[in-house]
């Protein structure tokens, strides 16, 4: 068996793809890329199928040796990126000789970059993926993040391939403030107009409760006509108030049902730039009509086709 051994996996490297959808009805989470953008170029890069799967990694200190010969690319967050202690920049694919030792240093820029090998990994699917789901013990290696001494397989590609991703499509991560296009729900009318005019008029902070799960912010207090819903399914974006009156948007490995009021849902592309932001980070909201929503996601998605 030929692919990758991994020699340092990091605080949190994850085998992911597009996500495991149909399952949210037995309390199945759809998982899945945090930054669609970033992974979806990756795969395009490569002419992969968009399906594949590929590494998301949040932490610094990874490294990589090949065992046997490839293509790979690597997106996302602006790191330092080396193939045997020789740096590079990212956005782009690079030959892959058996031996190459290849390591991501510091983070400087953004939260998740994706490392994305010819043809994908060969490893077995669960329920129609390969997302990693740590908390549900799905997917990726055995269920769980990659540790040190793992491997990850697959075919050997030696074809010549180079390309670099023009830089008006790589994207920056330090903006001084994000702003989050949103799709009101059915239950903004549980809002005042009042209420919804401060949600959409206030600055908010990302606040260190940010995971893969949900970004909890900090900011105007929002306050519902209702305490609480009967517990219902719950879209990738939703924007739920607590008691408390702070906004949580909830993401990929979001809860499959949840009893807060939603006042909207922030637009999934969105929620991929999201994912590169960083704890401190200022937030405002914008509302935009569902038909706009529908097409500027089409647009996304015919880039990958």
């Amino acid at each position: 068996m030929s692919g990758f051994e991994i020699i340092k996996s990091g605080i949190f490297t994850l085998l992911q793809d597009q996500g495991r959808f149909g399952l949210t009805h037995l309390g199945v989470t759809n998982s899945g890329v945090m930054d669609e953008y970033a992974a979806l170029m990756a795969q395009k890069m490569l002419h992969n199928d968009i399906s594949s799967n590929i590494l998301e990694i949040a932490f610094s200190n990874v490294e990589l040796k090949a065992t046997q010969n490839t293509i790979i690319s690597v997106t996302g967050a602006k790191c330092e990126f080396f193939i045997n202690t020789v740096p590079y920049s990212t956005w782009k694919t690079f030959s892959i000789k058996r031996g190459d030792i290849i390591k991501i240093g510091k983070i400087t820029q953004g939260q998740r970059l994706y490392l994305c090998v010819k043809n994908g990994f060969d490893v077995e699917k669960e329920f129609g993926s390969n997302s990693t789901t740590v908390k549900e013990n799905l997917g990726g290696i055995n269920g769980h993040q990659l540790k040190s001494g793992d491997f990850l397989a697959f075919k050997r590609y030696d074809k010549p391939f180079n390309y670099k991703l023009k830089d008006q499509f790589i994207p920056r991560y330090d903006e001084d403030e994000l702003v989050l296009r949103v799709v009101l729900g059915y239950q903004d009318d549980t809002f005042t107009k009042e209420e919804k005019d401060k949600f959409f008029n206030s600055s908010y902070t990302i606040t260190a409760d940010f995971n893969r799960m949900a970004c909890r912010l900090s900011g105007e207090k929002i306050t519902s006509s209702v305490d609480g819903i009967i517990s219902e399914g719950i879209s990738f974006g939703s924007i739920q108030i607590p008691k408390n009156g702070q906004p949580i948007i909830l993401l990929k490995e979001r809860q499959t049902i949840g009893g807060y009021p939603k006042i909207g849902s922030v637009l999934s592309i969105d929620c991929f730039k999201l994912a590169q932001r960083k704890v401190n980070t200022k937030v405002r909201f914008e509302l935009i009509d569902i038909k706009l929503a529908q097409q500027k996601l089409k647009d996304f998605y015919s880039l990958f086709k």
